[in-house]
């Protein structure tokens, strides 16, 4: 009687690599070898349990060796890639804005460096900024105690409030209506009519102004040919506010068309589709889908408007000064070139340049405020 086969059963040794011998060494469960297969099927079944409780060995990116938990990482290296590493795959867009960030530097932040003028006594022709006795804070209090300084602050906001009732909402009328054309070539053409005073200069602005509607233009003749008296809106004090604020719509209203259109074109169309289809009409459409896409551009250009209150145009104002008298035309730069840079007293205009700074940072903050509790972003997100 031949013995029976022997096989190993530990997991272990199986797991290892040891395996049955051959089938065909015994006959004890077949001549055909079942032995061995069986023993071979229990050495897999083994090592296939093993695996599935352990678990598959992970590997990294590149398959070599078991994958980190980047959620885990901390330092340089969490996220992945290094600060040197982004440094090297972004050198290229680093070198093309380094032009950019040193203007920036130049023309922006050194010059900041200038207003020590205005804790000084200064003297541009013989001491310069080392040699200028240091005052302190003589030259704010100079500026609180003018009263022709808050008199021109007050007529500064006057236009300004005049200029953002009257201003700021026609480019977003103008732009609903380019867009309720359907013609391309129509809207193509009537946005370049409205964009192209915004190149003309100042000067030019003035004088086309000058010639409709001053008291030899256009209007004031065709009413004196027809039996009327004329009129010079150019000259008149208390139409001033006015008169600026028609120049700047005529010159800049197509600018903020442009940046309208393209909040515009970002509405998804499938809105419109949706609201027709429950029966609002045009006007319930442009209420209900196109203005509250717009309400986040509205609020941001509504903010930084705010936030340049004080800087009006100072050559549109400066050009027709004299003609209205400083009275009615006086703002805030024009009062500074006049009273500080045009006298040589520069620690005078310096400290009404800060003053001027601090006060349009509040606004911006405040109106920024203001659209938070509207529920907008602003400028800057709330967090």
């Amino acid at each position: 009687m031949k013995p029976r086969a022997t096989v190993s059963t530990d997991p272990d040794s199986a797991a290892d690599g040891a395996s049955a011998p051959a089938g065909g060494s015994g006959s004890g469960d077949g001549a055909d070898g079942s032995g061995g297969r069986t023993g071979r099927s229990r050495a897999i079944g083994a090592r296939r349990s093993r695996t599935t409780k352990s678990g598959p060995a992970k590997s990294g990116p590149a398959g070599n060796g078991p994958a980190k938990d980047r959620s885990a990482g901390s330092g340089p290296q969490a996220g992945g890639i290094t600060w040197r590493q982004r440094l090297r795959r972004d050198r290229t867009l680093v070198l093309m804005t380094l032009p950019a960030i040193a203007l920036l530097l130049i023309f922006n932040y050194v010059p900041l460096l200038g207003n020590i003028v205005a804790f000084q006594d200064y003297d541009v022709y013989d001491l310069g900024i080392t040699g200028s006795p240091f005052v302190g804070f003589d030259n704010f209090t100079r500026i609180f105690e003018d009263y022709r300084f808050w008199e021109v602050l007050i007529n500064t906001l006057v236009i300004f409030v005049t200029q953002l009732v009257l201003f700021f909402p026609i480019p977003i009328a103008i732009a609903l209506l380019l867009n309720t054309i359907m013609s391309a070539r129509v809207r193509a053409w009537v946005q370049a009519v409205v964009y192209l005073p915004h190149f003309f200069s100042w000067v030019l602005v003035v004088t086309v102004f000058q010639q409709m509607f001053g008291g030899a233009g256009l209007v004031a003749q065709w009413l004196r040919d027809h039996g009327h008296g004329g009129f010079d809106l150019m000259t008149n004090p208390g139409f001033f506010k006015f008169l600026v604020s028609a120049q700047a719509v005529w010159k800049d209203a197509g600018w903020g068309v442009i940046v309208f259109l393209a909040a515009l074109a970002a509405v998804n169309t499938d809105l419109y589709e949706a609201a027709a289809v429950d029966g609002a009409g045009r006007w319930h459409r442009m209420w209900h889908v196109t203005l509250p896409a717009l309400r986040p551009v509205i609020a941001l250009l509504l903010v930084l408007r705010v936030g340049s209150a004080l800087n009006l145009d100072f050559e549109q104002i400066l050009l027709q000064r004299d003609q209205v008298g400083a009275g009615a035309s006086e703002i805030l730069d024009t009062y500074i070139w006049w009273t500080g840079i045009k006298t040589g007293d520069f620690g005078y205009a310096a400290a009404a340049g800060i003053f001027k700074g601090l006060f349009s940072v509040a606004m911006v903050l405040g109106a920024n405020k203001v659209a938070h509790m509207l529920g907008e972003q602003g400028v800057y997100s709330k967090k």
